[in-house]
């Protein structure tokens, strides 16, 4: 059975290291129980980690670097890593997004999570279903 093809937006991350209890995280769960492949590019990581390691995401989390080098290192283990063979920009309005997209339609994801599914409202020019982690 083939795996649906997920790209999970930095701010559904910073909701499942904030609360154990949403979609965010049970999202998240899902993936470590391989019921979806997450894909995974380098920019997309480096944002992961900009983003994770900032000291207020540090504080309102409760992890410190090592715990968020270790969760990362996990997610890597789990996700398929996805080549940026094509640049896609700009398609969104907000640049910081463009990531996202792109390693989306590099990566034939089948859908992408966001918090914020407005921002990606250009996806559907593409085929892209954009979802929130609850739907």
């Amino acid at each position: 059975m083939k795996l649906p093809r997920v790209v999970l937006d930095t701010n559904v991350l910073v909701a499942a290291s904030r609360s154990r209890l949403g979609a965010s995280f049970a999202l998240l769960q899902a993936m470590r129980n391989r019921q979806f492949l997450v894909l995974l590019s380098v920019p997309l990581m480096l944002e992961y980690e900009a983003v994770l390691k900032r000291p207020e995401q540090l504080a309102a989390s409760g992890r410190s670097v090592l715990m968020t080098d270790a969760f990362l290192d996990a997610l890597c283990l789990c996700g398929e890593a996805v080549h940026l063979h094509y640049l896609w920009r700009p398609q969104l309005r907000d640049p910081s997004d463009e990531m996202v997209l792109e390693t989306a339609l590099n990566g034939r994801a089948d859908v992408l999570v966001s918090m914020n599914i407005r921002d990606f409202a250009t996806a559907r020019r593409f085929r892209l279903k954009v979802a929130t982690p609850g739907a």
